[in-house]
């Protein structure tokens, strides 16, 4: 396990920048534990503030109070609606002060709970009661003359009054900004409080939110419905400049089922956000709750994620730097191709990687769509050379179909329990050769946890390509990062005949295989440095 999420059940009295006493006492202690053993801690964080408290036993709302940094209604009293703790006030985050005493406030709760991220939900804002305890008033602004289809018929349902001020406007004119403004809060704080690349995850969202938050989709019903949704969600989040993003796996609201987990399990595994999620009532759904099939099918996907975290990062790498999408409808690739237009049961990792998953019960079998390339299985490297056309595919319990685009090289790292451990782990690559020999990669590398290091230049990139019966490295930037980590092996799809010998940096390599078969040269037992330039050669 790589993050423990914690939900509001940590908070006392459901208050949040609290925590319970009695069932978290050791909750400072419990974390302290994740981190020594390579793993992170997240918690929920409501932007609701309990009003109810006695004054001064509540910092957070006395702080607030002070520092008039909670929304108002139209008389310009305190609005107080209704959510977990009972009677609450909301920040107005476009206020300036509002995010100097956020960030006093997470920075006080984290120098008891060092989390390492914050889990922003119900900030539509979302409350249990219509606009306020107190109603709102009858005004043009509560009922506009055009009221679009939303929960409860009224722009003020589960929300605060449209008529409540804030620093910068009416709530009306800020409502769908709220997300985002407490989006932006929260990295901010998190960026100055631990001096760590910040993480954030957002329920709402608004168009500028991919700068400083994930988001994930919601409480999604665990069935086999929501899990075909969850697809098109991801891809329009990415279109939309959010490129982390993912679904609860197996669902959230109701009962999973075994079945319905594994595929969730093996699809998630290439959401970009990747996260198992259920509501409290549940039946649970971590995988060690089902059979062992299940259990090796659920791992099998987990360790194939984790292989291919290098190449993910890149991905990263370039959404930051040039906006480009991560998880990626076919139609981006292959703009003139019409059968791509309308898919959304299948999706890529960037140009390379598409993934078909199963999303139906009861199949063991599926029909996927290869645009015109080769396309070469993950899996086994089997070549598929398609003109165009849906292939029928073997897809049992424990398989998800993931196919190699030809003409690209994948960098992987042999996957660990945890991604600060697979990050030291060796290195292979998955060389993808085109009808014409060739193929090109790229890997993106740094600590993972400081910032800005590509702004300041902190960081290395390196270029693969290959033609001519050899794999060659060309590092372009190097900074420290890759040093002491090696290149294991690497796997050649498409080689066409029996290599005679294979040399590493000009030295024979006796651990190499090629199956006829499937076309495959496998190298393993290699530790060229990633730092330095390397060449794998071999001769037909």
């Amino acid at each position: 396990m790589d993050v423990q999420w914690n939900d509001l059940d940590y908070a006392n009295k459901r208050r949040v920048f609290t925590f319970d006493p009695w069932r978290f006492g050791d909750l400072p202690q419990m974390v302290d534990e994740f981190h020594k053993s390579g793993m992170k801690y997240i918690l929920i964080l409501d932007p609701g503030i309990s009003s109810s408290s006695p004054p001064g036993t509540y910092p957070p709302f006395d702080d607030g109070l002070k520092r008039d940094v909670f929304i108002k209604n139209s008389t310009g009293q305190i609005l107080i609606g209704k959510v977990w703790p009972g009677p609450t006030a909301f920040p107005d985050f476009t206020n300036p002060e509002t995010g100097r005493w956020w960030e006093d406030c997470i920075r006080d709760f984290h120098s008891k709970v060092p989390v390492d991220g914050l889990w922003i939900d119900m900030n539509e804002p979302s409350s249990f009661v219509q606009g306020s305890v107190e109603g709102c008033p009858d005004s043009d602004l509560e009922n506009p003359p055009y009221t679009p289809r939303v929960v409860g018929g009224q722009l003020n349902s589960r929300t605060i009054c449209l008529s409540a001020q804030q620093k910068l406007s009416t709530h009306y004119n800020l409502h769908n900004m709220y997300g985002l403004t407490e989006a932006s809060a929260t990295h901010s704080a998190l960026m100055k409080v631990r001096g760590k690349r910040p993480f954030v995850l957002s329920r709402s969202s608004f168009p500028g939110i991919g700068r400083f938050s994930g988001v994930w989709t919601g409480d999604v019903r665990s069935d086999w419905e929501q899990l075909r949704y969850s697809i098109p969600a991801v891809l329009h989040f990415g279109l939309f400049g959010v490129p982390l993003v993912g679904a609860d796996i197996c669902g959230f609201g109701g009962n999973t089922t075994e079945e319905l987990c594994v595929r969730w399990m093996q699809l998630g595994a290439f959401y970009p956000f990747m996260r198992n999620h259920n509501d409290k009532p549940n039946a649970p759904q971590e995988p060690y709750v089902f059979g062992q099939k299940a259990q090796a099918a659920m791992r099998s996907a987990l360790n194939l994620r984790y292989s291919l975290l290098p190449f993910l990062y890149t991905l990263f790498h370039h959404a930051h730097t040039s906006a480009d999408t991560v998880a990626r409808p076919l139609f981006v690739e292959f703009p003139t191709d019409p059968n791509c237009q309308t898919i959304d049961r299948q999706f890529l990792w960037g140009s390379s990687l598409l993934i078909s998953p199963v999303l139906e019960r009861g199949a063991e079998e599926l029909a996927a769509y290869l645009p015109p390339a080769t396309w070469y299985s993950l899996h086994n490297g089997q070549p598929f050379y398609s003109k165009g056309q849906y292939l029928l595919l073997a897809a049992p319990l424990d398989t998800i179909n993931v196919h190699v685009r030809e003409g690209h090289i994948i960098p992987q790292q042999e996957p660990a329990l945890t991604t600060a451990a697979s990050r030291r782990n060796p290195f292979f690559l998955t060389v993808a050769l085109s009808a014409g020999g060739w193929a090109q990669g790229d890997l993106f590398w740094d600590d993972g946890d400081s910032l800005d290091t590509f702004e300041t230049g902190n960081y290395c990139y390196v270029i693969f390509m290959a033609g001519q019966c050899q794999v060659m490295s060309g590092p372009l930037r190097l900074n420290g990062a890759l040093d002491g980590l090696v290149l294991g092996g690497l796997q050649v799809f498409g080689v066409p005949s029996p290599p005679l010998y294979v040399l590493a940096n000009g030295e024979q390599v006796r651990d190499f295989m090629y199956r006829s078969d499937t076309k495959v040269l496998t190298v393993t037992n290699l530790a060229l440095p990633m730092s330095k330039v390397f060449t794998v050669q071999w001769a037909l």
